[in-house]
């Protein structure tokens, strides 16, 4: 008797998005879409669980994997924001920022 196994499926399947910091200076990130600008202060990526700013201070990336969606920060972090389609007017600033 054959059966369906979902793992078989050829469709790639979008990972898994996990954030994981370590002293408020490195921080590893998976499930990431697209980093859509970036500085030393400054990290605007699109994940597949909507768009994550990470703010700080003399922030690098150290590696950064788009085929496995992820994605490697050093720096001093001061904050994390996920900027959801319920918080129109704060994402409505920072895009309003962006593409001035």
């Amino acid at each position: 008797m054959e059966y369906y196994d979902k793992t078989m499926n050829n469709s790639r399947q979008q990972p898994e998005h996990n954030v994981k910091i370590w002293s408020r200076r490195n921080v590893e990130i998976t499930g990431v879409k697209e980093v859509d600008s970036f500085d030393s202060e400054e990290f605007l990526l699109q994940t597949n669980m909507g768009y994550l700013v990470i703010r700080g201070e003399n922030l690098q990336m150290k590696n950064l994997n788009l085929d496995d969606g992820e994605v490697s920060i050093k720096g001093r972090i001061y904050e994390m924001t996920y900027l959801d389609e319920n918080q129109g007017e704060k994402a409505k600033g920072l895009f309003s920022k962006l593409f001035k």
